[in-house]
Order: C-alpha cells, then structure tokens, then sequence
C-alpha cells in the first residue's frame, strides 16, 4: 500500500511531462534502518507546505488539475510510522518531488 501510493502519486503528477522520470531507491541510513526514496520531475510542491501534504484530504494542488481525494500520503505515513520510521519530503514547484521514508530492517535491533 505503501508503494502503490508513492509510486501511484509519481506517476499522477508528472503525467503531463513530455519526457517524465520516476526513481525508487535505498540509502545508507542509520544503524538497524533502511532509508528509501521515490523521486519524479512531475508539478512538485511548495516546501512551505511540505508538513500539509501528509495530513488526511489535504491537497496542494486543485481537484481540477489533479484527480484523488487527499489520503494516499496520509496512508503513507501512518503506515511507516506504525513501523517505526519516518517520512518527510522535498520538492520544488514544476520541478518535481521526493518523498523518503525509513523503516527498521528486519532483526536489527529498532526492529
């Protein structure tokens, strides 16, 4: 759900771009985490309202312009906290966005 999420927003929102790209990948994070990214060039966001985007039916950007109802990123986040990580997110506006989540790696002690 989590995935299906990220990857469905990414999708959505560089769907008017002429030559669009979409990246999941891992990082190197802290002790006993895996840190994970999905990363696009599509409409991005203001940072001022980077915190907004992950409460429930809030949206950045207008029904008209874009279809949903506003609780994927909300589902996102209550997902990874429930397992003990975190999310947050960066972007720019017309330049496309990133939002990263951490989660314990299995049999590691934050596990």
């Amino acid at each position: 759900m989590l995935l299906a999420n990220l990857l469905g927003n990414a999708w959505k929102y560089t769907r008017k771009r002429e030559r669009a790209w979409i990246e999941f990948a891992s990082l190197p994070a802290d002790a006993g985490m895996i840190e994970c990214r999905v990363r696009d060039n599509g409409a991005g966001f203001d940072m001022a309202h980077a915190e907004r985007m992950f409460e429930p039916f809030r949206r950045l950007h207008g029904a008209t312009e874009f279809e949903g109802t506003g609780i994927g990123l909300a589902t996102v986040k209550r997902i990874v906290l429930r397992h003990g990580g975190r999310v947050w997110a960066e972007g720019r506006p017309d330049e496309g966005a990133t939002v990263y989540f951490t989660l314990p790696v299995p049999d590691s002690p934050a596990a």
